[in-house]
């Protein structure tokens, strides 16, 4: 039956389809055979549904999971990370800065007293931004213990999440801090105001031989690192990207598709969840949808700066369009932060893969006959597909001139 449906087919309009080669490996009587059910791939998916890719459906108990004996070693390290992030919001919220005493102390450089009010204000202050970016390290290295458990052979990444939910909820915990504590500092110009201003009065201070009361605490190597920390737009996010990025590379046995696919299936389940009001309505607390929705952000920005070409490519396995829909289905007041961040990713990411594209093309004299591939872990892709922390793994690229 299917020999005679493919002969009425029309196999040469498989323009990207070798004929050739597939006649080389099973011949040509059935070559008519393959052809046509690559024509009739999406039927066929339809009806045997078994290559259609399914949404992971099961309910995530964000709210009352407790860890079995396997998990608890790995529970117990990052929960002793976790219950310090409720203070370290609470302080970053309350943090008001010294703008007032730095702005008297640059407007009268010659009045001492100006001079040690304002240095008097701001050494506290930074000693309350060094403890938020200790924090961010101790964060990064939960981050990895739980995507070690989480991506493991030999369970996939839903039979992961559906049978170790306490270490799920961790990870989502930590996404919802990740993006709280990136709002509330994307929102207060104070600390990068008050660090900036440390950083010049301790410079000068050395230069004058004059002893800096707060140098003990905050060195010039340490104040260095945290320079570069809260000079991004969003600092935790960034850690925790770079932590998932050196995940991957330094597990090399590990496949890249057990983190992004972990990734991509907590996104899932946040969505099916939010939109499924069997789900949402075992929730007994309003603020777990806010929860949800965080989470699911938060994982997808994480996926798309991880993932070879990104959440927003057509390959991509998360539902994108599903995702903004739920987004935009709640209260606009109360998700547009989160619009917000999706929004600055895809911008980002477009621009990246033309500057990208720009540079990979002047590397090699922008000759029209050159093909460039870019490997990453042994996957060929093409180079327009990169996306923002792909250059931290061993990319490589050649080109062929015919």
């Amino acid at each position: 039956m299917l020999l005679q449906l493919s002969q009425a087919g029309s196999p040469n309009s498989m323009s990207f389809c070798s004929k050739r080669h597939i006649q080389c490996a099973l011949g040509t009587r059935s070559t008519l055979s393959v052809v046509w059910y690559l024509n009739m791939g999406n039927l066929l998916k339809v009806l045997t549904c078994t290559d259609l890719e399914q949404g992971p459906n099961f309910f995530l108990d964000f709210e009352n999971a407790q860890p079995t004996e396997s998990e608890k070693e790995i529970y117990n390290q990052v929960n002793v990370v976790l219950k310090d992030a409720e203070g370290i919001l609470e302080d970053l919220q309350s943090y008001r800065g010294a703008g007032h005493e730095i702005r008297e102390a640059i407007q009268h450089p010659a009045d001492e007293k100006l001079q040690e009010k304002a240095w008097g204000a701001v050494v506290p202050l930074v000693g309350k931004l060094k403890k938020f970016y200790e924090f961010s390290q101790r964060l990064e290295a939960a981050l990895r213990g739980l995507l070690g458990a989480l991506t493991s052979t030999p369970y996939s990444p839903t039979q992961h999440l559906e049978r170790e939910q306490a270490l799920a909820k961790q990870f989502a915990e930590i996404l919802h801090f990740t993006l709280r504590f990136d709002e509330l500092k994307m929102t207060n110009p104070a600390i990068q105001n008050d660090f900036s201003y440390y950083r010049r009065t301790l410079s000068r201070m050395r230069i004058n031989n004059v002893p800096a009361e707060g140098e003990n605490e905050v060195n010039n190597e340490l104040a260095n690192r945290m320079s570069l920390f809260y000079a991004e737009a969003t600092p935790m996010l960034k850690t925790l990207s770079d932590a998932t990025t050196k995940f991957v590379s330094e597990n090399k046995n590990l496949p890249i598709e057990n983190t992004t696919d972990c990734l991509s299936t907590m996104a899932s389940v946040c969505r099916v969840m939010l939109e499924t009001p069997e789900y949402r309505s075992r929730f007994t607390n309003e603020e777990t949808v806010s929860f949800c929705l965080r989470v699911m952000v938060g994982v997808i920005i994480l996926y798309d700066h991880v993932h070879p070409v990104g959440a927003f490519a057509k390959t991509s396995k998360i539902d994108m369009k599903g995702c903004i829909k739920v987004l935009k289905d709640q209260p606009p007041n109360s998700v547009e932060g989160l619009l917000n961040a999706l929004r600055c990713v895809y911008v980002h990411v477009r621009l990246y893969r033309k500057n990208t594209c720009k540079k990979m093309l002047q590397n090699v004299n922008n000759t029209k006959d050159v093909n460039i591939y870019v490997h990453v872990r042994k996957v060929q892709i093409p180079f327009c597909l990169l996306v923002t922390l792909c250059v931290n793994f061993q990319l490589q690229y050649f080109y062929n001139k015919e």
